[in-house]
């Protein structure tokens, strides 16, 4: 027992101090403004988007997201603007974070456009000292320690057309030390660089095929990369499945209840040795949008 109690804490504070510092998403491509201001209103409607990921269900402490955003085109203007809500519970921590997106959207030629984002965040970062297992209790290191606020400032681009879209994006620039003392953190963010890209191939108007990929870096962890192929049938019914490279194995569906309304779940199944502590990862979204008198009548596809 003492064996298995060890692997997990390896295992989970191997993910607590790196991989999962930023939230983790299986249906990022659907997600994206949270990881790349130049997204905001790149759809060119009011869109709201809700999100809730269970990960690791069954160990105590695993990681527990919910996520919120509203974006849209303003005006008729080439501005897009956005704002987040972010909750991530890891354990003894709780962080809460407020975004605010600016984008400015570039039409470069015919059939594609360029947007520059910009992304200013608010967070608020607690640590429940009453969930740790202490060994001096008078360390001066876990005493008084109170909600920490950090802003932070963060950029992307965002280069698309109706079918085609490649982003690059840093959503945090500054490093923050949450609970410094003496130059020791007891926990530290750092930057986390992301790529995205995707295509939407038409082999006829009922059945399309969407490749996507999201690759994350971020130092002291190893490279992470998400591959998805989603299939939409009928512009109402998606399904797919996505793997993340030694990590973990997903499957997608998601249904268009009307043009205004798309719900998504995805499920995960971890590859690792942490399959063997918990049953797989859950994650649910709804996207509700407005479209505007210019907008065609089909959804798009990301």
């Amino acid at each position: 027992m003492k064996a298995k109690f060890l692997i997990i804490m390896l295992v989970l504070s191997q993910s607590l101090c790196f991989a999962q510092q930023d939230s983790q998403y299986t249906q990022y491509m659907y997600n994206t403004v949270n990881i790349n201001p130049a997204y905001a209103g790149s759809r060119e409607a009011l869109s709201i988007f809700l999100l809730h990921r269970n990960q690791w269900v069954g160990l105590d402490g695993a990681p527990v997201t919910n996520a919120a955003s509203i974006q849209t085109q303003v005006g008729d203007s080439n501005f897009g603007a956005g704002l987040s809500f972010l909750n991530d519970k890891i354990g003894p921590s709780n962080e809460n974070a407020i975004s605010a997106d600016l984008a400015y959207h570039i039409q470069i030629s015919n059939n594609y456009k360029l947007a520059l984002g910009l992304k200013g965040t608010a967070n608020l970062f607690n640590l429940d000292v009453n969930k740790l297992n202490i060994y001096d209790q008078n360390d001066p290191q876990f005493q008084n320690l109170s909600t920490k606020f950090s802003p932070n400032i963060g950029a992307g681009l965002f280069l698309y057309s109706e079918n085609t879209y490649i982003g690059l994006s840093v959503p945090n620039f500054f490093e923050t030390n949450h609970y410094n003392d003496n130059d020791i953190a007891i926990t530290k963010e750092r930057m986390h660089y992301y790529f995205i890209a995707g295509h939407v191939f038409e082999f006829n108007p009922n059945f399309k095929f969407k490749p996507a990929l999201l690759t994350k870096l971020v130092q002291g962890a190893p490279l992470q990369v998400d591959v998805t192929a989603n299939f939409l049938i009928n512009e109402k019914f998606t399904i797919g499945a996505a793997y993340r490279w030694d990590a973990a194995v997903s499957g997608l569906v998601g249904f268009q209840v009307s043009n205004s309304i798309f719900i998504g779940y995805g499920y995960d199944m971890e590859t690792t040795k942490l399959s063997n502590y918990n049953s797989g990862s859950h994650e649910i979204f709804l996207r509700f949008e407005i479209f505007n008198n210019n907008r065609i009548s089909t959804p798009r596809f990301f």
